[in-house]
């Protein structure tokens, strides 16, 4: 930095404008850094959505595998062995298995052929509100049928007592309130079965009523 001499006076003093001397290799290090950021990863990327995909099913009532093998093969372009579902996935041989048997009998996934190739290979369904109605049909909608098989049977068990007997009275009406909701619940789902419209705002009502 320029000395500046006592002559000049202090009313000459003016700021000197410095540059400051910046390293390039700092800036060839933060371009290099840039160049260098992380590609996405479309494996990640599959193996989170069939994770996810895994505890929805889990939820469900399904297991947890199902839903991951569904995903991969939902996500894959070609169909797959299943020694190729299990390195994918990292899951055994005994377990891939299992989880393909039961993705076939709820008609989930469904076998192709390669031409040469003896091995069985898989594809996903791909219509998924067919799936839905599906298990609609066969599992959610026996379960209100046999629900509500099982109300009737309690108020018929419960009887008519000769003598007014304000509890099972109270039981009764309760039962009678249940028996309409499962009826109701019998209806709304046969009409999502046949792909009709639903209007659940009878259910709601019947659900809030006290």
């Amino acid at each position: 930095m320029r000395r500046i001499p006592r002559s000049e006076g202090l009313g000459c003093l003016t700021p000197l404008t410095v540059e400051p001397n910046v390293s390039r290799d700092f800036e060839n290090s933060n371009a290099g850094m840039k160049q260098s950021a992380p590609h996405p990863d479309p494996a990640n990327a599959e193996l989170e959505v069939a994770d996810s995909i895994g505890q929805l099913m889990e939820f469900w009532g399904f297991k947890r595998p199902m839903g991951r093998v569904w995903a991969l093969l939902y996500l894959t372009p070609e169909p797959l062995g299943a020694a190729e579902i299990g390195s994918e996935l990292r899951m055994s041989a005994g377990a891939v298995s299992m989880a393909l048997s039961e993705l076939l009998k709820w008609g989930a996934v469904r076998k192709t052929w390669r031409p040469g190739e003896r091995r069985d290979y898989y594809e996903a369904e791909t219509g998924i509100g067919r799936l839905v109605q599906r298990v609609l049909r066969e599992r959610e909608l026996v379960l209100v049928q046999k629900f509500a098989e099982t109300l009737e049977s309690a108020e018929r068990r419960l009887g008519q007592s000769p003598e007014p007997d304000p509890a099972l009275e109270f039981k009764r009406t309760r039962l009678k309130r249940l028996e309409a909701l499962a009826k109701l619940g019998e209806s709304l789902l046969s009409a999502l079965v046949s792909g009709e419209t639903v209007d659940p705002a009878p259910l709601l009502q019947v659900a809030d009523h006290r």
